[in-house]
């Protein structure tokens, strides 16, 4: 493929002068463009070295409003960075709706230098190739407009150019070995780069090789790209209808294959106050242990609970929290998302506050509120609420494959016990403010969340990220097996 490419493409100095103003301008209207219909653009730069993808960015930071884009530069990750699943640098640094992130070498660097220089075996491409397919689906199906870029020279002209480089005080600090050898392995970088660019260029996300060359021909192609695309975008969002977002239809009775998964859940089951305190002592002592256990052996735990309300998921993690070194763990209660956050991919967030090796995040209530509180209240289309399965297995997936233990309950009560907690709280001063006319309104649908819950469980209970459902009528009952199961798994992890 990049064999045919014509590299003697040039441009003329008096024709360039005469076209190149106005393209600055279309971009400059562009970026109002896309600021104003909320759409979130990364521009990823990739490219042979010296083949001038940092001048090239500099000549698009002339021309946008500073106020509205950011250059992220990507270099070896950083020890913090290694300590993550590796796309977790790439998420957090995603444009909000309207923003212009531009990527100086990108998620690509995992499929080019470390390919390249030996570093990652035939399984590890494949795997890596294959999530960078799911990530920038995932990006084009929520909206954001991903441009990507390889900027071609021939050998011989980056053999110039890494001469010239050279030869200047300067600029001598740019040239490194690492360059050179790319030059002298030229072909076989060659053939690297097309396999890659041919996996990887879909009709969402497609790759745009610019004849790089000559500096004025490359920057008329890549600015002539970006306006042309981004002009798309915003046309494409004008013509689409706005999502539906309309609240659950009332279920029906057929809807629910009787008995479903939680009439199959057995409430009865408690335990007495004398063997709780019993077994909460002993599990606590393994707890502790486990979580050095976890840390001296760099493995990340993600602990998610989620429930009715009124469920007891507070008083769950407190029992679990209490045996733990509190600069080992983190709880991040999720509620409803900031603007910030409605402004980026619903995943972003969560993101952001995975752990690193050898701690642990506990999240009350997580991710799963795309499919749940989103999908009943109608806070998001049917479209993202179905896509969202797809979505979350393949962020777990990701967790799991860097070695993260993921523990998921759903705290599930009868609806005449959770009748009975709201009216106890309604009553007690002490807890008043535990109830809102939220959970009343909630409680309203418990139908509706019951079909949600019930879809949730059958379709993201996987093998590298099961469910496990906690009988919590009694309350006592549900700290202790939630409590038997995170030291299952965690002494299985730490063998």
């Amino acid at each position: 493929m990049l064999e045919l490419v014509d590299l003697n493409q040039r441009i003329s100095g008096e024709e360039y002068e005469k076209i190149f103003p106005d393209l600055e301008a279309q971009l400059a209207a562009c970026q109002r463009m896309a600021r104003q219909s909320g759409i979130p653009i990364a521009i990823v730069f990739e490219g042979w070295d010296a083949a001038g993808k940092g001048m090239m960015i500099n000549r698009l930071a002339q021309v946008l409003d500073p106020r509205g884009f950011r250059v992220y530069l990507t270099g070896d990750p950083s020890a913090e960075e290694q300590r993550r699943p590796w796309m977790w640098r790439f998420w957090k640094e995603l444009p909000g709706a309207g923003e212009i992130v531009m990527f100086d070498h990108s998620w690509y660097r995992r499929i080019f230098d470390d390919a390249a220089q030996g570093r990652l075996s035939r399984k590890e491409y494949q795997q890596a190739v294959h999530d960078i397919l799911e990530f920038e689906k995932q990006l084009a199906d929520s909206g954001l407009l991903l441009i990507k870029f390889w900027l071609h020279i021939s050998a011989k002209e980056q053999r110039r150019r890494l001469k010239r480089l050279e030869q200047s005080p300067a600029t001598r600090w740019k040239v490194t070995k690492s360059q050179w050898e790319q030059n002298r392995k030229y072909k076989k970088w060659q053939k690297l780069v097309e396999t890659a660019l041919q996996r990887t260029s879909s009709s969402q996300n497609p790759w745009t090789v610019v004849e790089a060359n000559q500096g004025k021909f490359a920057r008329v192609k890549v600015f002539r790209t970006i306006i042309s695309a981004i002009k798309e975008a915003c046309a494409r969002r004008e013509r689409e209808p706005a999502p539906s977002l309309t609240p659950m239809p009332e279920p029906d009775e057929s809807q629910f294959y009787r008995p479903t998964i939680l009439d199959r859940v057995d409430l009865t089951k408690s335990i007495g106050r004398e063997e709780y305190e019993r077994e909460l002592e002993v599990l606590h002592k393994k707890l502790y242990e486990l979580e050095h256990r976890c840390y001296l052996a760099k493995i990340p735990v993600v602990i998610v609970y989620e429930g009715w309300d009124a469920a007891g998921k507070g008083g769950t993690i407190k029992r679990l929290t209490r045996a733990l070194d509190p600069r080992g763990y983190e709880v991040v209660p999720v509620g409803p998302p900031t603007t910030e956050e409605k402004a980026h991919h619903y995943l972003w967030r969560f993101w952001r506050r995975i752990p690193k090796t050898g701690h642990i995040t506990i999240f009350d209530r997580s991710w799963y509120g795309r499919v749940l509180v989103e999908r009943v209240e109608g806070y998001c289309s049917q479209e993202e609420w179905e896509r969202a399965y797809r979505e979350i297995n393949e962020f777990e997936r990701q967790l799991a494959d860097f070695g993260t233990v993921i523990i998921k309950f759903w705290l599930h009560i009868d609806s005449d016990e959770q009748l009975r907690r709201f009216e106890r709280r309604q009553s007690d001063p002490q807890k008043q403010w535990k109830i809102t006319e939220g959970d009343w309104r909630n409680r309203a649908k418990r139908k509706h969340y019951e079909l949600a819950v019930i879809d949730m469980l059958q379709r993201t209970s996987t093998l590298y990220a099961p469910w496990t459902i906690l009988e919590a009528n009694c309350k006592l009952f549900a700290r202790i097996k939630s409590l038997r199961v995170v030291v299952e798994r965690l002494e299985a992890a730490t063998r």
